[in-house]
Formats: C-alpha cells, sequence, structure tokens
C-alpha cells in the first residue's frame, strides 16, 4: 500500500475520530424531552435547543490543500 492515498482531502479539525457519541448522546437526550414534552402536551423542542454542536469532541472538518501532505496517506 505504498501509493494508497485519501481519496477526499478533509479531516477533522481535533484529534477525535468521529462524533458518534456526542450525536447519539444528543439524540437520547431530545428524545427523552420530546417524550415528556408529549405527555405534558408543550411545544416540541428542535435538536439544536437540547444538544450544542460546538461542544462535541470533533469540531468540525478542514480540508488539506498541501497534496504531499503526510495526513493525506492512508
Amino acid at each position: 500500500m505504498s501509493r494508497s492515498y485519501r481519496k477526499s482531502p478533509f479531516m477533522g479539525v481535533t484529534c477525535a475520530r468521529s462524533e458518534k457519541d456526542d450525536k447519539r448522546v444528543a439524540n437520547r437526550r431530545l428524545r427523552r424531552v420530546v417524550v415528556n414534552s408529549i405527555r405534558n402536551e408543550k411545544e416540541m423542542p428542535l435538536t439544536r435547543e437540547i444538544s450544542n454542536v460546538w461542544l462535541f469532541s470533533k469540531d468540525g472538518r478542514q480540508m488539506i490543500t498541501d497534496k504531499n501532505s503526510r495526513w493525506l496517506r492512508k
């Protein structure tokens, strides 16, 4: 695999591999609040009102512009 490179030059800003655990916790929290609001006949909340995406472990993605970068190697 001496010549294998990433097909898309995008990487996360931090060292976190994914946001899967953060999304899982946020959706569980949202479902719990939605069930309670249905029981109490209140207005449905939005996902952005319940969780803050800025507090997730991976802080977005960035494009690597240097084609000879070591980060593009698999």
